[in-house]
């Protein structure tokens, strides 16, 4: 732009510290390298073009050399195979040589040739009865090798002939045997000439198999598949099915020398991949299920899955893939095997293996109904993943093939298989099981394990749990890992798991599900009485089990919880096997646990404590009170690991906080209920059912009003409501109102029969709302549930082993019925139940028709189940549920799925063994001149624990306004129990008042008596007198 001052040029620098000579250099040595290549590549093409003109050339002078044998063979033996003789097929002859020089199979002359000669081969041998010396001459023994050459060389033309027309002579087939179309005569003469009685016929096979021939086979098979499916005659064996049923039978063992087949061509991944491959072929299915032949392929499958080898060819489509139409075709003709009389262990072993491998990779089928199939909701990093699974959807043939092979009786006749050989007697000490007993339940149980997720359960556990040892035997194998420490040798042998896997994992797996199947069914006779099925002392064993299991999968190592969001879906059981068998577990492990301590409710055997885990300490119940972690998940899968008071703090926590939120919000009491004594039912129905549900869980001030329509004259700070808590409790479930009934033992129902009342549904909402606010408010009610009932606030369904607490006398006789050693019929009892409400009997039907559906030795199981379920049940179905619904106004599910149904009726009413005296005593304040060591309180203690248990329950009503103390002791009373001084001087018109209290401060205001006489006459009066809150 501007002239600087500086004329001179400035020499030009290159900073990369090369000069132009060594540029030049650099490129020099790139062209020169370019220019070789090109010389390189130019020499490759040469080399190429000669190759193929060389090969071409080559081509056209054996087409050449072809076209002139091929004029020559037919100038000489007719275009029809007119000239030739039984002598053609000498050794001697050039006749075959000359034929399978030039024969192309795509060359109809050729076709037609080798179709003739297939005819007069079977002509031949017909008139002759002798097919060696026909091809061998009279001695076989010095022209065996090419008499064998010869023979597996026309086989093989057949077979690739057949193979190259497949599709055009398709249609071949549909016609008779009879009819003699060139394909039968092709298949029957490979069938003739490898007849096992001949001598050359496993040379040939094993000539067959290096060829490659059942891929050839398959693809025949397919190209007919539609044609063999609709052929006409129904019992025939085609020529094909022969060949088959041949050549499988060659697998290397004595006496056959035929060498081991690779895998990848062999008869299981190339013809046992065919869909529905036994519909095909019937009669094959029945060759395949001997003994050794069965034993044999299915082992070869074994190896291929342990060695991870993919031996399978590529899927015909989608909806079929090829390890489906194997696992279908394997299953349908193991049921066939299962019935031979020689089925071995060793094969049910690996049928259990390979079918647990061939399970794990199905998608989930369309016909399973899972119990425990869980909703998941599928995040961005599970879109692929979940796309992915709903392309793979199975043909819905193939599905019901799969389910249909593995009915009942398969199952049965597998697990029978497996568990025939173990002793059903515990080993000794220190020895670990026997290997066999070992690889029994490793196969079983991980078969089982796949099963019990692709298959409906209530198709296979009955007969699990009642038609085979699998409880048994598999509590035996467990007690003795466990007594032993043995875990380590059940998942070191097996095929399912890796080595360092918990070797409880499995069977827990298998057992859990069919034992808690069984406990369903199993009435308490057989249970606490008998001892069935298992003994109470190998009951609280399992207990000791299960409880270390679900620790250690829950606590000590958990699965990550991305992991278990994908283990948990059914998907998970081909993505992570291991994770998925884990979530499983701890489910069935957790319902089995919960079902063992309902139980020991009914009739204690193992203290409760034996329920719970070990390593619950202080740290795990702070986790446990913040949602989102792993102890708050624990508890709410397991709570019967933590100890019930340790529950009780976490439930009495997340209620305060509630409480507290609310508190903070609301500036004044919006809710003053006034309520009438002699209509506390009528006054607290009205006025509570017009609250919201936010209303509900504020404060709620109540003034009572006696029987002169006077307001009494306590002011209520808290103990007024829960006065009004325990008489609108009290009145309500009175059963003389009708809303409620009593079972033989006192305990409280809903009524059946509650029709009668009006609006009685909405009354069930209300009293379900009063026992949820007392809970809530923390209010102790003295009333007594029957456990059935609770249940339903658990959402919980009940069974036969319930109807004790209902109806004795008829649990009694439906024991009586499933007990009958005689017909049943004879009874003349039918499917329907009488009703009697009122003294007015109603007749209804447990099932549609049961009028006329008569009571069986087959059916009776379930007949008295449905009886059960009518009574403990239906019968109060709408009463539960309008209960349930006021009840979770304000506490939630998840609250009280932390306690089971004994637990649930402390949380309602405390204890009904009173309270602790000398607790109260060391955690009561004092007022007012009183100390713990004054004379008058020392006297009132003493008169306080020579009471009754009711008079004291009425002392602590007197100064609560709860007769019942806090589920925790005396501690988390709030605020605490205090006795302050009244009457500031001791003159006798002072010491002739009665005490009084303050029921919202949980104050006792106590003159100072002189004598323990006077304190005594004074507390009665007091406490007796029922003047409501007028003494406060």
């Amino acid at each position: 732009m501007f002239f600087t001052g500086d004329s001179s040029t400035r020499k030009r620098v290159d900073l990369g510290g090369r000069s132009s000579k060594e540029r030049d250099r650099q490129k020099l040595l790139e062209q020169t390298r370019l220019e070789r290549n090109r010389r390189l590549w130019l020499r490759q093409q040469n080399s190429a073009a000669i190759k193929i003109q060389k090969c071409f050339r080559g081509r056209k002078v054996v087409e050449a050399e072809h076209s002139m044998a091929r004029e020559q063979f037919f100038m000489t033996y007719g275009k029809r195979c007119q000239n030739v003789d039984r002598h053609c097929f000498g050794p001697d002859s050039d006749f075959l040589r000359q034929l399978l020089f030039f024969f192309n199979p795509q060359n109809v002359a050729d076709f037609s040739a080798l179709v003739e000669t297939c005819r007069l081969l079977q002509q031949f041998v017909r008139d002759s009865g002798d097919i060696v010396s026909l091809f061998a001459g009279v001695d076989y023994s010095s022209k065996h090798g090419l008499a064998d050459y010869r023979v597996k060389q026309v086989v093989y033309a057949c077979i690739d002939a057949v193979y190259q027309n497949r599709n055009q002579l398709k249609d071949q087939l549909m016609a008779s045997e009879k009819s003699r179309t060139s394909i039968i005569l092709l298949l029957e003469a490979v069938v003739m000439l490898i007849d096992p009685k001949l001598p050359w016929a496993c040379k040939i096979v094993g000539y067959l198999l290096q060829r490659n021939t059942y891929t050839s086979l398959r693809e025949i098979v397919l190209s007919w598949k539609e044609s063999i499916k609709f052929r006409g005659s129904v019992g025939e064996v085609s020529s094909l099915e022969c060949l088959l049923a041949l050549i499988i039978s060659h697998i290397g063992q004595r006496p056959c020398i035929c060498p081991n087949t690779d895998p990848r061509w062999s008869f299981l991944s190339q013809i046992l991949t065919i869909p529905f491959l036994w519909h095909l072929f019937p009669n094959l299915k029945e060759v395949f299920a001997t003994r050794g032949l069965s034993q044999h392929y299915i082992h070869q499958m074994v190896l291929c899955a342990q060695n991870h080898a993919n031996v399978l060819p590529n899927d015909l489509s989608t909806e079929c893939p090829g390890y489906a139409c194997l696992l279908g075709n394997l299953l349908e003709a193991a049921g066939v095997a299962f019935y031979q009389p020689d089925c071995s262990f060793d094969m049910a072993v690996d049928l259990a293996t390979v079918a647990t491998f061939l399970l794990g990779a199905l998608p989930p089928m369309q016909s399973s109904n899972r119990e425990s199939k869980e909703n998941m909701t599928v995040g961005e990093d599970d879109m692929i993943v979940g796309d992915e699974l709903m392309e793979t959807v199975l043909n819905r043939d193939l599905e019901q093939q799969i389910s249909t092979a593995m009915d009942p009786r398969f199952l049965l006749q597998l697990t029978n298989v497996l568990f025939g050989g173990i002793s059903l007697v515990n080993g000794s000490c220190n020895e670990r099981p026997h290997d066999k007993d070992v690889a029994a339940v490793g196969a079983a149980c991980a078969f089982l394990h796949v099963t019990f997720n692709i298959l409906p359960l209530e198709r296979v556990m009955t007969v699990l749990a009642y038609r085979t040892e699998l409880v048994p035997v598999l509590w035996n194998i467990m007690k003795q890992c466990h007594e032993n420490q043995k875990w380590s040798s059940l998942s070191e042998q097996s095929a399912y798991l890796p080595g360092d896997a918990p070797g409880w994992l499995l069977p827990l797996a298998v057992f859990c599900p069919v034992y808690k199947h069984m406990l369903m069914i199993v009435d308490n006779e057989e249970f606490y009485e008998q001892e069935k099925p298992l003994s109470l002392k190998d009951i609280r064993c399992l207990i000791v089990i299960l409880r270390q299991a679900l620790w250690q999968i829950l606590w000590v190592h958990p699965v990550t919880p991305n992991l278990m969001k994908s283990a948990s879906d059914i998907s998970g059981l081909k993505k992570h096997p291991l994770e998925f068998l884990q979530h499983r577990v701890s489910i069935v492990a957790s319902e089995l646990l919960s079902q063992l301590q309902d139980w020991n409710n009914r009739r204690q055997f193992t203290p409760p404590s034996d329920f719970h885990a070990d390593g619950v300490n202080d740290y795990f119940i702070s986790q446990a009170m913040i949602e989102n972690t792993r102890a708050y998940d624990i508890l709410k899968q397991a709570p019967f690991l933590v100890p019930f008071t340790s529950r009780v703090k976490i439930f009495t926590s997340q209620l305060t906080a509630v409480r507290q939120r609310l508190g903070s919000n609301a500036v004044f009491t919006r809710n003053r209920f006034r309520i009438r004594r002699d209509h506390i039912l009528e006054d607290a129905f009205n006025q509570l059912s017009a609250l919201s549900e936010e209303d509900l869980r504020g404060v709620i001030r109540v003034t009572f009003v006696n029987e002169f329509g006077v307001e009494e004259a306590g002011i209520d700070g808290g103990g007024i409501f829960k006065d009004f808590m325990e008489n609108i409790t009290r009145a309500a479930f009175d059963v003389q109102y009708g809303l409620f009934k009593e079972t033989v033992d006192h305990l409280l129902y809903p009524n059946p029969g509650s029709g009668m009342i009006h609006e009685h549904l909405q009354f069930f909402h209300f009293l379900g709302t009063v026992l949820a606010k007392a809970m809530f408010e923390g209010i102790l009610v003295d009333i007594p549930f029957a456990t059935f009932f609770l249940s339903k606030l658990k959402q919980k369904y009940n069974y036969l082993n319930d109807l004790p607490s209902l109806d004795p006398e008829l649990y009694r006789h439906l024991i009586f019925l499933k007990h009958h050693e005689g017909d049943l019929s004879e009874l003349e009892l039918y499917f329907v139940i009488v009703n009697n409400e009122y003294g007015e009997q109603t007749e209804e039907e447990l099932l549609p028709g049961g009028k006329n559906m008569r009571v069986s030795n087959e059916n009776v199981i379930t007949y008295i189940h449905l009886v059960a379920n009518h009574r403990l049940n239906f019968q109060i179905r709408q009463q539960s549920s309008h209960f349930l619904r006021g009840f979770q106004q304000l506490i939630q599910k998840d609250w009280i799925d932390m306690f089971n149904e004994h637990e649930l009726q402390l949380l309602i009413s405390g204890s009904i063994d009173g309270f602790d005296i000398d607790d109260l005593r060391s955690h009561t304040n004092y007022a007012g001149g009183y100390h713990k060591e004054h004379y008058v309180i020392e006297m009132f203690w003493e008169v306080l624990k020579n009471f009754s248990m009711e008079n004291q329950m009425k002392i602590l009503k007197f100064v609560t306004g709860c007769s019942r103390g806090p589920l925790l002791g005396f501690k988390y009373l709030e605020p605490l129990f205090c006795i302050q001084r009244a009457a500031g001087n001791a003159s006798e018109e002072a010491l002739d008042r009665l005490p009084t209290s303050a029921t919202c401060m949980n104050l006792l205001k106590l003159p100072p008596y002189r004598s323990k006489e006077q304190l005594e006459q004074k507390l009665l009066y007091a406490i007796n007198a029922d003047a409501g809150f007028d003494l406060s």
